[in-house]
């Protein structure tokens, strides 16, 4: 009888436990089912205001992608000439079962910008930094039956950005719910402080929450695991009495022979955290990790795991393009194998926190990472952007992104800034030292730069405060062969580079000449043509900047020079320079708005990877007689032959520095053809064919099976053919889309900057041959058809599957 007696007292002891600390964690995502109001309604906030007129959508969502361009627009063109203003989301839940008697939080990703946050009609707090995360916790104002979450967003001063931002809730929103005894938000950092071939120790640093100062003993454990899921390490600390609200524990793991991450073979293991109280599971965290190490030599440039490597990197803004600012994984993981397949192993967020999504495909995919906080301190750009909230916010703001982004194995470096007016005066001294120790007091880890352009070291505040670990400099690659008698000791990297500009397909001569559009700062531009378009040829630069063959010769040549990161791999909305309106996007990327790569791109595939490249152009359809520069880029080769319709026109090969071959030829009708030659082995032959006029479309997909997930896309490249099949290079038909399934036509592109079509439409006029719809698939099986057709061509076909989930 008092065994029975004993078994029943022991079961309620576990049952109190379990209702006091609950089970472990619940992440779920919080995407669905919100209502929107593009305007403002100070009554919304409340949780019996009627929204049942409201459109109701799906997070992530950007409103200012899905508006008309105008030049009036308070964003300008610098800002992509496309509305902002204030909106209003909204959404009812009832509180799982699961997540009841336990702390709730909402967890938000990013909101550009100002946003305000009510639960129940209690405000939760503000956050104005559009590019930040952030959460709340709900507990306390939760009620049984429905709840309402209530989101101001304000975006409407302006002009705000330099760039194209977007506006509303564009990333993901999360419901999470923990015991009262829990891992902290980003409250763990894992780091690797000493790895051989033989061994790693992994340092893991935990911050517990105890919500109630509840008096007990815990455990912590911790687990390794590799990428198959196996234990590889474990250690624990027992018995630690509970005294503050927030504490930290700390403990090493040892991994033998770990499998280093590397661009090449970007390895994760994870780190499982679970805690107990009394010995009951209250709490289970998952963290990332790369087993890696890596330095900077002010001499001999950058190494990774012992070995040295070239950074090869590019400046990327958060646009996806057509999709605008609303995160998507699969948009996000295109551009990245996109770059991947070019060569570039690294990834500036310029000039702010990007998406964890892209952090996380990094690390998969194998890029370096610079993260960056700011572009903007105390002093402005624009009348209405950071610098008003700086004072307030900026602490906050950057330890929170070091705090959430440090276990990421491809982040190599924090950047407090980009091109900082306190450069320039002696405020930006103790604001670097500042900004410095803030990252420092989170992450000792990882060096520490600020992006400059002031290059007069004794007039640059920033640079004489001596707090950055590594100079970074921005533009001025004739300084890079004397950084070392210059700056003795102090290491560099060309942290921004280039700014050259291109627009896919369009070309003129001569190809020789180098111009800088604009000329200086205080010129008004007046050099352009009708057709908004720069050459591709890779001859035109901002005056501030160079073409990417003038960047990347010199910055090959040394070995103090660890790498580049380009401004900027893709085009982007908004910073039409040089052009005015209607220009409304960028003209610098490696690959354009749509993601077609334009010419230069082939030449950094040729000096970036050792795959076999032989890129000839331009096209082939001239007038009779006009005398055009033919250009080669080349790789693993000797030499490159020309022949037009069959006749040699001559073999070229590289010489000294030279990164392309170029003959000028006199037009003519028919096949232009190139033969790389190593050895006198044919290594790769190219053709382009002079076009007749557009006869049919061509349906490409970059994927045709997609998951039936309501997030998943498909990209599909629309090409305008002759009819013999030869792309029309200079074709500009309006194609229009029909979609028969459970999908829809996410967004329409053809690249060109200057296009004042809208990117959510079923048509699209074709630009120099081609154009793109992104068909995003919805949440039920089967197959999608895509229709593409267009008045006097063929249309084509294709049909994409979409896979249960």
């Amino acid at each position: 009888m008092m065994l029975r007696k004993n078994l029943v007292l022991l079961l309620l002891m576990l049952t109190v436990g379990a209702v006091a600390y609950g089970t472990p964690r619940i992440r779920q995502n919080f995407n669905q089912d919100w209502k929107f109001f593009l305007g403002d309604d100070a009554a919304a906030k409340l949780p019996g205001f009627k929204d049942g007129k409201w459109r109701t959508l799906t997070l992530p969502h950007d409103w200012s992608i899905e508006g008309k361009f105008d030049e009036k627009n308070p964003a300008k063109p610098e800002g992509g000439g496309l509305p902002t203003g204030i909106a209003w989301y909204r959404k009812t839940f009832t509180l799982p079962a699961s997540m009841q008697k336990k702390d709730v939080f909402i967890e938000f990703d990013g909101v550009y910008k100002n946003s305000e946050v009510w639960i129940n009609g209690h405000l939760l707090g503000k956050r104005p930094y559009g590019y930040i995360s952030f959460r709340y916790e709900l507990t306390k104002y939760l009620k049984t039956g429905q709840n309402v979450i209530a989101v101001r967003v304000d975006n409407a001063a302006q002009p705000d950005s330099r760039w194209y931002s977007g506006s509303g809730i564009y990333r993901n929103v999360w419901l999470t719910a923990t015991g009262k005894v829990a891992v902290n938000q980003w409250g763990t950092f894992v780091s690797t402080p000493s790895v051989s071939k033989t061994s790693a120790n992994v340092y893991i640093k935990t911050q517990i929450r105890n919500k109630e100062r509840v008096k007990a003993k815990i455990d912590v454990k911790w687990e390794v695991h590799d990428a198959d899921g196996k234990v590889v390490s474990a250690t624990e600390m027992k018995d630690i009495s509970l005294k503050d609200t927030l504490f930290e524990v700390a403990e090493f793991a040892r991994v033998n022979n770990p499998k280093l991450w590397s661009v090449k073979q970007p390895y994760l293991y994870k780190v499982m955290t679970r805690v107990f109280v009394n010995k009951t599971l209250t709490d289970t965290y998952e963290t990332p990790l790369g087993i890696r190490y890596f330095n900077f030599d002010a001499k001999k440039g950058f190494f990774l795991n012992g070995e040295s490597l070239k950074i090869l990197g590019v400046c990327m803004h958060h646009d996806l393009g057509a999709l605008g600012a609303a995160v998507n994984v699969r948009a996000m993981e295109r551009q990245l194998e996109i770059l991947k397949e070019m060569g570039c192993n690294a990834i500036r967020t310029a000039h702010n926190p990007p998406a964890p999504e892209l952090l996380d495909l990094c690390d998969k995919m194998g890029f370096l990472v610079m993260d960056e906080a700011f572009d903007i301190w105390a002093k402005k750009k624009n009348k209405q952007d950071y610098h008003l909230d700086f004072p307030e916010w900026h602490q906050r703001d950057l330890q929170d992104m070091v705090k959430r982004d440090r276990n990421h194995p491809s982040i190599i470096l924090w950047s407090i800034g980009n091109e900082i007016r306190e450069q320039f005066d002696s405020t930006g001294v103790a604001l670097t030292r500042s900004l410095v120790k803030m990252v420092k007091d989170v992450d000792a880890t990882r060096p520490v730069l600020s992006a400059l352009t002031e290059t007069d070291s004794a007039k640059n505040f920033i640079y004489q405060a001596k707090a950055l670990d590594i100079y970074g400099l921005n533009y001025n690659h004739k300084l890079y062969k004397d950084f070392p008698k210059n700056y003795p000791g102090q290491t560099l990297l060309p942290s921004e580079t280039t700014s050259a500009f291109a627009t896919r397909g369009f070309y003129d001569m001569p190809s020789d000449s180098i111009r800088r559009w604009p000329k200086d700062g205080k010129t008004k531009f007046t050099d352009g043509n009708a057709a908004w378009a720069v050459s591709a040829y890779d001859n035109v630069s901002a005056y501030w900047g160079s073409t990417h063959e003038e960047t990347w010769k010199e910055a090959k040549k040394y070995a103090h020079v660890p790498g580049i990161f380009v401004w900027s791999g893709f085009d982007f909305l908004g910073e039409p320079i040089p052009y005015p309106w209607p220009a409304r996007s960028s003209y610098y990327g490696i690959i354009d708005l749509a993601g077609f790569p334009k010419d230069a791109y082939y030449m950094y595939q040729s000096e970036w990877t050792s795959k076999p490249v032989l890129h000839l152009f331009p096209h082939w359809n001239w007038t009779p007689g006009k005398k055009i520069d033919v250009w080669a880029y080349y790789n693993n080769a000797d030499e490159v032959e020309l022949f037009l319709n069959g006749k040699s026109l001559g073999t070229k090969s590289k010489q000294g520095e030279e990164l392309h071959v170029v003959w000028p030829v006199n037009f003519e009708a028919g096949t232009l053809k190139a033969v790389s030659r190593k050895n006198g082995q044919v290594v790769l032959i190219r053709e382009i064919k002079t076009a007749g006029k557009p006869a049919k479309i061509e349906l490409i997909a970059d994927r045709t099976t997609i998951t039936a997930d309501g997030k998943d896309l498909s990209f599909v490249t629309v090409r305008i053919l002759d009819a013999d099949g030869n792309p029309v290079p200079d074709a500009a038909n309006r194609v229009q889309f029909k979609l028969e399934g459970e999908g829809t036509i996410a967004g329409v592109d053809n690249g060109f900057q200057a296009s004042l079509e809208p990117f959510k439409a079923y048509y699209r006029k074709a630009y120099n041959g081609l154009c793109l719809a992104i068909v995003q698939a919805k949440t039920k099986a089967g197959k999608l058809t895509l229709t593409a057709s267009s008045e006097g061509l063929q249309q084509a076909v294709v049909t994409i599957t979409l896979k249960g989930k």
